[in-house]
């Protein structure tokens, strides 16, 4: 078999791998966040067993630390929610207010008059108990698969050491060494992007909280939580972000320098992040181009949506480092790569391996 028909061959697997992804979303999306976000505790999980504490209770502990981290940002939103609430009544006038000048702009500049916008708003108006009756479901389906990651963090935790025997017994013999190192190394991958990015997002709320309270951004704090967390989200998080506080900012009766305050705050938060955040704290984790990382997350929404745009660098790096170590697969590492060896930088969270 040639390089070519052994190509051809490795992209249809590759097709049908996807479409079996997209087919099984709803069973495999609860499965690969928890796999993902279990490797993140696997090195405190080791650390609570070395001090003789049972591996259940360790895994137990590492889920209740990872609740209550998502609790505490939860309280902190609903902390800072309130003086949101408060100034609601006065927001709803001001949007009241934006929304009939943006109607007399559409009558005057597009020729559809207020009676015609009325009746487009009302066959709107018809589909909302749908649409309500659809957010029921979502909410309750959301609950049900965040239990399912809970569950699926646990177990990944206490039979990781069953999963990677299970592994190993899956190739050769002389393969088992190579095998175990790329086990090692994917999980290194997903835990160290995880740490980094859960520690550039603690910066990130400081620098969006100082920026937009200097700004005078009402509930500045809020907007900069809901900004850091949608980072989890890459490029397209923090334009969502950004954009929300603008909207904020227009319904709170902001003026202009407000709204450039806030850009410029954005701004110079992605410079910061860009050019010292990344390098210094998430460090170069995954040697991806950015063409692949693009295209991972249009393709990670495509197939599973939100959480395929969270999984989407995370796995491609797994991926990369498979594909590094498996002759046969060595030009799609090299394609996914970026087009000059990286010169890896320090990252903070890198410790020797035990």
């Amino acid at each position: 078999m040639d390089k070519l028909q052994r190509s051809v061959y490795i992209l249809l697997l590759i097709v049908f791998f996807f479409g079996g992804l997209y087919i099984a979303g709803s069973f495999l999306i609860p499965l690969a966040l928890a796999a993902v976000f279990s490797m993140l505790f696997i090195r405190l999980c080791n650390y609570f067993e070395s001090k003789k504490i049972n591996r259940s209770i360790s895994a137990l502990i590492c889920i209740l630390i990872f609740v209550s981290s998502i609790l505490l940002i939860v309280s902190l939103l609903y902390w800072q929610m309130g003086s949101l609430i408060e100034n609601l009544d006065e927001m709803k006038t001001r949007l009241t207010s934006m929304i009939q000048e943006i109607r007399t702009w559409i009558n005057q500049k597009v020729g559809i008059d207020k009676n015609q916008q009325k009746e487009i708003v009302k066959q709107g108006n018809n589909q909302t108990g749908a649409m309500i009756a659809g957010f029921a479901v979502n909410v309750v389906s959301i609950a049900v698969n965040a239990i399912l990651v809970l569950v699926y963090m646990y177990l990944c935790l206490f039979y990781r050491s069953h999963i990677k025997k299970f592994i190993l017994k899956l190739v050769p013999n002389e393969e088992e060494d190579r095998a175990a190192n790329i086990v090692h190394e994917s999980g290194q991958v997903a835990q160290r992007y995880l740490s980094g990015l859960g520690a550039m997002i603690g910066v990130l709320w400081i620098m969006y909280g100082i920026g937009f309270s200097l700004v005078g951004v009402e509930s500045a704090i809020f907007f900069a939580v809901l900004c850091g967390i949608l980072e989890i989200i890459p490029f397209v998080g923090n334009l969502t972000g950004t954009s929300i506080t603008v909207l904020a900012v227009l319904a709170q009766g902001g003026d202009s320098k407000m709204i450039i305050g806030v850009l410029i705050v954005y701004g110079t938060v992605q410079l910061v992040q860009t050019y010292v955040l990344e390098p210094l704290i998430v460090g170069e984790q995954v040697d991806i181009n950015p063409l692949f990382t693009i295209m991972a997350i249009v393709l990670g929404e495509f197939i599973w949506g939100v959480a395929g745009m969270i999984l989407a660098i995370p796995l491609l790096g797994i991926v990369k480092i498979i594909c590094d170590r498996v002759p046969a697969l060595h030009p799609y590492g090299f394609i996914i790569g970026p087009a000059k060896p990286v010169v890896k930088r320090k990252n903070l969270f890198k410790k020797n391996k035990t």
